[in-house]
């Protein structure tokens, strides 16, 4: 079967949302956890499109809160396919809030979401290939490669880890622990 290929600009998905005292945490500011959720929404929206199929969340690799979202800003969200393998997408997404009044604009949160394409049965689907047209789309493919990369390495890291005896680490001091075995 010959592979087809599309564009990065095929995959673009932009949402903005006026943030309202309603997704506020305790502080004031946005919640953390509702722009979680929205960034799960664009992420599906963007893999769905690129694929042609239902896709799901497979992992959030890197979530960088930067700065706070203020309640009355303009959060605008803007996704693309950065990476692609067989049946999975690494999806970027940056979100910027706008002060509507003053027209500034800041960069709010980097994300990263790996997406993978589900057929009819649930199975996991074949993706189109990345046809990457701008340097930058070269750069963030490369940066997909290397987020993987040290995917399997942690990986392979927890597999082998042996960090010595409970005794060793409570005497280094190196840690803030306690333990209490019951």
């Amino acid at each position: 079967m010959e592979t087809t290929f599309k564009t990065v600009s095929s995959s673009h998905v932009i949402i903005s949302e006026l943030m309202l005292p309603s997704h506020t945490n305790f502080s004031g500011k946005i919640h953390g956890g509702y722009i979680l959720s929205l960034l799960d929404q664009i992420a599906f929206a963007c893999a769905s499109k690129f694929s042609g199929n239902y896709c799901v969340t497979a992992s959030v690799d890197t979530v960088n809160f930067l700065m706070p979202i203020e309640v009355g800003e303009l959060v605008t969200m803007k996704a693309s396919v950065n990476y692609v393998g067989n049946s999975s997408m690494i999806i970027g997404i940056r979100v910027e809030a706008e002060n509507i009044q003053t027209g500034v604009i800041k960069h709010c949160n980097s994300s990263y979401f790996t997406m993978v394409s589900k057929d009819k049965e649930g199975k996991n689907a074949p993706v189109p290939g990345l046809l990457l047209t701008t340097l930058k789309e070269v750069s963030r493919f490369e940066n997909g490669v290397r987020q993987i990369a040290l995917k399997k390495e942690r990986d392979y890291q927890k597999s082998i880890a042996t960090f010595g005896t409970i005794e060793s680490i409570l005497k280094s001091n190196q840690y803030k622990v306690k333990v209490a075995l019951e």
